[in-house]
């Protein structure tokens, strides 16, 4: 488990996954959108929804990393991704639930608790 304790910099761009643009998508990889929040100062300065790339191996990490995301807080992904989140140098929170914008307050705030552990499970990716 590891708190967030601080935003790494003044300015970052932080993704979430969803499908209804009100709560966090339990797998990144399954989301019809990211939504990409501005933070500069611990405020949010733009709120963006981006439709990912079909969901093939390393592929939303590199189209993540491209859109210039320095986080992203979801509910679940493989080692694999994280992996490649990581080489993209974008931080990966797991164990999100519930709603986006409580989610991403809690992390602003340095409350934001990474309780999830890599999927080892089949996804049933297509």
């Amino acid at each position: 488990m590891c708190i967030y304790t601080e935003l790494k910099e003044d300015n970052m761009r932080i993704g979430i996954p969803t499908n209804d643009r009100k709560t966090v998508e339990g797998h990144f990889g399954h989301c019809k959108e990211f939504v990409l929040f501005d933070i500069e100062d611990g405020k949010v300065t733009n709120t963006s929804y981006v439709t990912p790339p079909a969901h093939a191996p390393g592929v939303i990490p590199k189209f993540l990393a491209d859109n210039k995301t320095n986080a992203i807080i979801c509910g679940g992904m493989g080692q694999m991704a994280i992996n490649i989140f990581k080489e993209n140098n974008i931080d990966v929170i797991l164990g999100a639930q519930g709603s986006v914008d409580e989610n991403l307050q809690e992390f602003i705030k340095g409350e934001l608790e990474s309780t999830g552990t890599a999927c080892e499970h089949d996804h049933d990716h297509h």
